[in-house]
Formats: structure tokens, C-alpha cells, sequence
């Protein structure tokens, strides 16, 4: 289908060019309005650069925040497109939610009926493209610039310069039909004539991929005389329908959240259009007061368009408004993800009978051109890496998850549990849990450093090492396991009593990371990983003299010192390792923002002091 599409479309347009001059000019200024669409996307997402995504984040707290949100932006960029592609990439990264981004989308919808006036109040009664040039002449030097917010401001001059330019042929194709052919002949009445053009409406603007286009195309024809009013009214919901594409299109690379939210666009249009062909009369009936209270000549068509387009917008949104979160809970049965069973909400001992790999959850080609985003993608994603990797060393351990996050007593689990129970194959759930997500995360961080300011790549390299530790402690545990089975299964007691304290002593790790994941604070995550740090230390079975006594005592071998020895140093590895991650990604942000000690900048005293009182404070209790 794709390979027949675009030859016939040249076939189509070679033929118009050929048969009619004025089609020729037409066309033209829709592509150079396109054009100017592009360039202005374009400088808005250089000119921005993360504000926009500031803004978003601060004021979608509310509904009326999000409906704000999205009329403003929309009104300022004029494009809903944009707006309604940022929406899917933030949604898709998991930075919103659903309800907030159905509220940015009815508020775009409203915003893009600015378009609508600006062309029909300004656009057709002023010499546009006289502006245009000297527009075009400025952006173009901004262009040339290494500054990224003068190349910014360049392409949205250059793209307003081309808006002007692309209206300015459009007006001038339609003036010229004039004299030789009228188009309004072809003008159909009736509901058959409102579905006819509703769905050229629908289609040009599925083709161009732009409502502000086919609006202007509507608006310029109608100013002509070249389309009845009737049907310029038809051609306008069509376009509406027609927008929907985009979010559509954008949502093909998002996860499921963002495809819910193209299709909570796809229904806000449909239904707003239904609304529109049903009540399409006493509609233009109150245009036309509208138009008379306004001071607008009743043979002011332009103008009472953009009224129409505007009116029929709003009343979709009060109507679909008080719908919006039995709207999300449908969209949420209707299209939900494929239930996957984690590694760590298996029982331990039970093995991972899938073929496929965990995939990530947030690294989407959506979001790779927003800085900001693109990085609290990879900060969430990498805390999915661990969720994860939780789970595989919980097995590797022979610990089950529910008992690492309760409250349980770990001596008494352990000593409870007794020793290994089935075959956990680390290395499988390794390759099943973790490895495929490590590698997209490199790759995806990879991709998304181009367009990054320092302190953010600096973030990035930092959640890169992150990863990797992660990565690390798994396959130290995936080595310490070797022995610690043998042990817990056929040693002498002392032997399984030292594999046990193992056991409690990362277990203990784990529990405390994964509370400092969930709900630490920035001072309660540094005072409790420089405890740990201390706490890891004086457990190491070299420094602290156990090893010696048990050797003295005779009451372990040399091979079994030797095997103590190594078991224990993996396990340091892991302590270390996984503090060294949670310095990083428990204080990660979007922004840039360095790791929890600098961010306190508290010094060794002060730490000190802080951990003797917290110290104080335990024994207290």
C-alpha cells in the first residue's frame, strides 16, 4: 500500500500542475505553509529546549491546569501537533497521567481555533506576504548561528516567514479560479453534502497532517468564493477528525499509555464531530448571532467560520469533560498491557518457564527529542533495571521476595527457611530479567546524549555506571550462590551459619534499598547508605577477625577459609556496588541534578553528627 501511496499522489499533483495554473499555486502555498509548520516545530523544540517540558510537568496538576496548558501552548506554537507529541512522549515516559493528558488534548483542541482566527481576521484583509520577507531575511541569519536559542529563534522566524508566504499563494491560487472555473457549482446541500466534505475535510488533512493547513486551504477558498459556506462549516469538522493522525502516528512508537491517549483524542474528535453534523443548523444559527453581537458583517464568512470552528470545540469539551475519568477507566480495560509475571513475584526456588526477555518499559524513540524527558526515561528505566535485578538476587540468595519486604526478622526467616529449595538458575533469569534492558539502556542513553546540556550528560554517565553496578552485583551473586548452595546443603553448621549471615547481612541490603526506592527522603538516603557503607565494612570476614578465630578454633578447614574468603568478598562487591547505584539513582532528576552528597554538600562532620544521632535515636527506641 505504502509503495503505490506516493507515486500516486505525484501522479495526481504532475497532473493537476499540468492541467491548471492555479492549482499549481495552490499547491505550492499549501507545501511552503507546511514548510513553515515544520520549521516552527522545529524552533520551538530548539528554543525551548527543556522549559517546555518544565511547564509541563508544573502545570498538569490539575485538570484546569492541563486544559490551560494545552490552550496556551498550542494558541503560542500554533500547533496542536506539537503539543499533542509531547503530551504522548511525557505520557509514554510515565512523567503523567492518562487524566492529565486527556485534559492537555481537550485544551489544544481549543487552542488551535486561534489558528482559525488569526487567518480569517488577519490573513485575509492584510498583505501578508510583505511581511513575510524581511521575516524569512532575519531568520535565516539566526540560522547560520552555533547558539542554540538564536538557531532556535531563526527557525521560527523562518517558519512564520513561510506561514505568511504559503497564505499569501493559497489567496492567490483561489483569486485566480475565479475568473475560469467556480468551484461553489460543485457545492453539495443537504446531510449528504455535510458527510461529503466532512470527509474531504477528513482526508486532506490525514494527507497533510496538519488541521492548521487545511483550515487555512478552507478559509482561503471560502474568502474566494470558491467553497460555500455550508460546506466550508463541513470541511472544518473533517479537518478535526483529520488532526487525530498525527497523535496516531506518534503513538505507534509510545507504549500503551500513549496509545490510550491517541485514542482518547481519536473519540474527543469523533464525538465533537458527531455533535457538530447533528446540531449543524441551530449551530450557524448561533454563529450568526454571535457574528451580529460581535459586530460582524453577515457576509463575513472567514470570520464566522473561525466562530463555528471554535464553538462546536467547545461545546465537545463540555460536554466530554464531565466524562473524562469514566473515559481513562475504559481506556484503561479496553487497551491494556500484556500481563508479564516478574522475576521477584515468583516463589523463590520456582524457575521462569517464558522464552522472551523483559523489554523496558519507558526508553521510547518518542521521547528521544526532549531532553528532559529523554532523561527521566532512562532515571526510570534504570530503577526498572533494579526492580528486576531485585528479584534475580532475592532468588540467588534463596530469600523470598514478600519476606525481604516485610517486617520479618531475617535471622528468623533464614534460620526457618532451612537451606535451598529447588533449582534457581541465576543465570537464566539474569539473561530473562536484566541483560536485554541493560543493553537498551546503553543504547537509548547513547542516542540521547546529542541533545543534552553538560550537567544533564553528566547524569546520564552517571545512570550509564549505575546500570552497570547493577549489572555487577548480579553476577556476584550469580558466583556467590555456587557455594552458598553446596554449603547450605551438605556443610558443616558453622559454615551454614556463616553463608546465612551472608544471607541476612545483603538481605538486610536489599530491604533497605528497597524502602530508600520507594519512599526515602534525600537526607534519610545519604545518613542511611553511608550507614550501610560502615555496616559493610565491619562485616567483612577478613578485617574484623572472624575468620582467624574459626581457623584457630580448628573449627573450619583451609578449604573451607579459602572458600569464605571469596564468598565473602563477593558479597562485598554487592554491598558496594548497589550503594554506589543508590547514590546515583535515588537522587536522579531530569534536570541534571548531582547525587544526594552533593546535593546536601554536607561534609564528613556533619555526617558524622547525623549518624550519632541517628544512633541515638535507635537506641532510644
Amino acid at each position: 500500500m505504502k509503495k503505490i501511496f506516493l507515486p500516486s499522489i505525484f501522479l495526481i499533483l504532475g497532473y493537476g500542475f499540468w492541467v491548471s495554473p492555479q492549482f499549481k499555486e495552490i499547491s505550492a502555498g499549501v507545501a511552503i505553509f507546511l514548510f513553515g509548520m515544520l520549521s516552527l516545530e522545529e524552533g520551538f523544540k530548539a528554543f525551548t529546549g527543556g522549559i517546555l517540558e518544565k511547564l509541563l510537568k508544573g502545570a498538569t496538576n490539575r485538570l484546569w491546569k492541563s486544559l490551560s496548558f494545552g490552550f496556551v501552548t498550542t494558541s503560542v506554537m500554533q500547533s496542536s501537533s506539537l503539543v499533542s507529541l509531547v503530551t504522548i512522549s511525557f505520557l509514554s515516559a510515565g512523567l503523567i497521567e492518562l487524566a492529565q493528558g486527556v485534559g492537555i488534548i481537550f485544551g489544544a483542541n481549543i487552542g488551535t481555533t486561534t489558528g482559525a482566527w488569526l487567518v480569517a481576521g488577519l490573513g485575509m484583509k492584510v498583505k501578508i506576504s510583505a511581511y513575510a520577507m524581511p521575516i524569512l531575511v532575519f531568520g535565516v541569519i539566526l540560522l547560520f548561528q552555533s547558539n542554540r536559542v538564536l538557531k532556535g529563534a531563526g527557525y521560527v522566524l523562518s517558519g512564520l516567514g513561510f506561514l505568511f508566504l504559503g497564505i499569501h499563494y493559497m489567496k492567490e491560487g483561489f483569486e485566480a479560479y475565479r475568473g475560469s472555473i467556480d468551484l461553489v457549482a460543485y457545492a453539495m446541500p443537504g446531510l449528504a453534502g455535510v458527510l461529503v466534505f466532512t470527509l474531504i475535510g477528513t482526508v486532506a488533512t490525514v494527507i497533510m497532517q496538519s488541521s492548521h493547513a487545511t483550515l487555512v486551504l478552507i478559509i482561503t477558498a471560502l474568502a474566494a468564493g470558491q467553497v460555500s459556506y455550508e460546506n466550508a462549516l463541513a470541511l472544518a469538522i473533517g479537518a478535526n477528525i483529520g488532526t487525530t493522525i498525527t497523535a496516531i502516528l506518534g503513538a505507534l512508537s509510545a507504549n500503551i499509555a500513549g496509545r490510550q491517549l491517541a485514542a482518547a483524542h481519536l473519540i474527543f474528535n469523533a464525538v465533537t464531530a458527531i455533535i457538530a453534523i447533528v446540531f449543524l443548523q441551530p449551530m450557524a444559527t448561533l454563529v450568526d448571532s454571535a457574528a451580529q453581537w460581535m459586530g460582524i458583517a453577515a457576509d463575513n464568512y472567514t470570520l464566522k467560520l473561525a466562530i463555528f470552528h471554535t464553538l462546536f470545540n467547545f461545546v465537545g469539551v463540555l460536554v466530554m469533560l464531565p466524562w473524562i475519568r469514566q473515559l481513562v477507566r475504559w481506556l484503561k480495560r479496553a487497551l491494556r498491557p500484556k500481563e508479564r509475571r516478574k522475576a521477584d513475584e515468583l516463589p523463590a526456588g520456582q524457575q521462569d518457564r517464558r522464552t522472551q526477555p523483559d523489554r523496558p518499559r519507558y526508553l521510547k524513540p518518542a521521547v528521544l527529542g526532549y531532553p528532559d524527558t529523554a532523561l527521566e526515561a532512562i532515571i526510570r528505566e534504570v530503577r526498572h533495571l533494579f526492580d528486576n535485578a531485585f528479584g534475580v538476587m532475592a532468588h540467588g540468595l534463596f530469600l523470598n521476595r514478600s519476606d525481604l519486604l516485610s517486617d520479618k526478622p531475617l535471622q528468623e526467616v533464614v534460620e526457618r527457611g532451612g537451606g535451598p529449595k529447588g533449582q534457581v538458575d541465576v543465570e537464566k533469569l539474569y539473561q530473562m530479567h536484566v541483560r536485554s534492558i541493560y543493553s537498551e539502556v546503553i543504547a537509548f542513553a547513547a542516542r540521547a546524549q546529542s541533545s543534552m546540556s553538560e550537567s544533564q550528560m553528566q547524569m546520564l554517565f552517571s545512570l550509564k555506571i549505575a546500570s552497570r553496578d547493577i549489572v555487577e552485583a548480579v553476577k556476584d551473586v550469580k558466583h556467590l550462590q555456587k557455594n552458598m548452595r553446596a554449603q547450605l546443603s551438605t556443610g558443616s553448621p558453622v559454615m551454614r551459619r556463616q553463608y546465612n549471615t551472608i544471607r541476612v547481612q545483603l538481605g538486610t541490603l536489599l530491604r533497605e534499598l528497597s524502602r530508600l526506592r520507594s519512599q526515602g527522603s534525600a537526607e534519610e538516603t545519604l545518613l542511611t547508605l553511608t550507614r550501610l557503607k560502615r555496616e559493610m565494612q565491619k562485616v567483612d570476614i577478613l578485617s574484623n577477625g572472624v575468620l582467624d578465630q574459626l581457623i584457630r578454633g580448628e573449627e573450619i578447614s583451609e578449604s573451607d577459609a579459602a572458600s569464605l574468603i571469596n564468598d565473602y568478598s563477593y558479597a562485598l562487591r554487592v554491598a558496594q556496588n548497589l550503594i554506589a547505584m543508590a547514590e546515583v539513582l535515588f537522587s536522579a532528576s531530569s534536570s541534571g541534578t548531582p547525587s544526594v552528597e552533593q546535593v546536601l554538600a554536607l561534609d564528613s562532620v556533619d555526617i558524622e553528627q547525623l549518624l550519632q544521632t541517628e544512633n541515638i535515636d535507635r537506641e532510644g527506641v
